[in-house]
C-alpha cells in the first residue's frame, strides 16, 4: 500500500513522502496514530494544500517533545512485584505499567503507545527502555522491577557502581603489572648472588679437602 507521510518515520522517510508499507503496518499502526495517509489522488491534493501547516505543527511538536525530553530522559522506574525465589515475576510488567510509572515519575503525559518495541518483562531485574515522545525524539528510561523499595534501591546501587568498580580495579591490576617485572629483577638478582656464594663456599671446601 503506498502512503503519504504526515509525520518523519523512521527507516522511512520525511513528511510529505509517498512511501510504500505493509498493509497491516498502515492500518494497524500508521493509520491510528495519524502519522500518515491512504496516497489516494484525493489525499494527496488535500495534503498539498495544508502542507506548509502540517510541517509547521510536526515541527512543532518536535521542540516541544525535545522541551520535555530532559525530564523523563534516564529516570529510574520503581516498580514493585512479587516474584518466585528464582526472580520470575507473579505475573508481567507491561507497556500500560511502564507508561503510567514514566508519566508519574515525569510529569509528563505518555501513552501506551510511546513504549518503543517492548516485550513484558517476566523478571526481576533493572531494564533499559526506550520512549517515543516524538518520532525524532526518543528517550530512555530505567525500569526497576523489585519485590520491595530497599531491593529495588540495593539494585539501582549495583547497577550504578559497577562501571566505577571495574574501572578502580583496572587501575590496580595496572599498577601491579607494571611493578611486578621490577619486582622479579630483584628477586632474580639476590637469587644470582646467593649461588656466587654458594659457589665460592664450595670450591673452597673443595680447596681444603684437597690440600689434607
Amino acid at each position: 500500500m503506498e502512503v503519504i507521510l504526515l509525520e518523519r518515520a523512521p527507516n522511512l522517510g520525511n513528511v510529505g513522502d509517498l512511501v510504500k508499507v505493509k498493509n497491516g503496518y498502515a492500518r494497524n499502526f500508521l493509520f491510528p496514530k495519524k502519522r500518515a495517509l491512504r496516497a489516494t489522488d484525493e489525499n494527496k491534493r488535500e495534503f498539498e494544500a495544508k502542507r506548509a501547516q502540517i510541517e509547521k505543527e510536526n515541527s512543532e511538536k518536535k521542540h516541544e517533545a525535545e522541551k520535555l525530553s530532559g525530564k523523563v530522559e534516564g529516570k529510574f522506574l520503581v516498580l514493585i512485584r512479587q516474584a518466585a525465589e528464582d526472580g520470575r515475576l507473579y505475573g508481567s510488567v507491561s507497556a500500560r505499567d511502564i507508561s503510567d510509572a514514566a508519566s508519574e515519575v515525569s510529569s509528563v503525559e505518555i501513552k501506551r503507545g510511546q513504549v518503543e518495541q517492548f516485550s513484558p518483562i517476566k523478571l526481576l531485574g533493572i531494564y533499559n527502555v526506550k520512549i517515543s515522545l516524538h518520532p525524532e525524539v526518543v528517550v530512555s528510561v530505567n525500569v526497576n522491577v523489585a519485590r520491595s523499595d530497599s531491593e529495588a534501591e540495593i539494585a539501582k546501587k549495583e547497577f550504578l557502581v559497577p562501571k566505577k568498580n571495574h574501572e578502580a580495579e583496572g587501575e590496580v591490576n595496572a599498577e601491579i603489572s607494571l611493578n611486578a617485572p621490577e619486582e622479579d629483577t630483584k628477586s632474580k638478582k639476590k637469587k644470582k648472588k646467593v649461588a656466587k656464594i654458594v659457589d665460592i663456599e664450595l670450591k673452597d671446601e673443595d680447596e681444603s679437602a684437597q690440600s689434607a
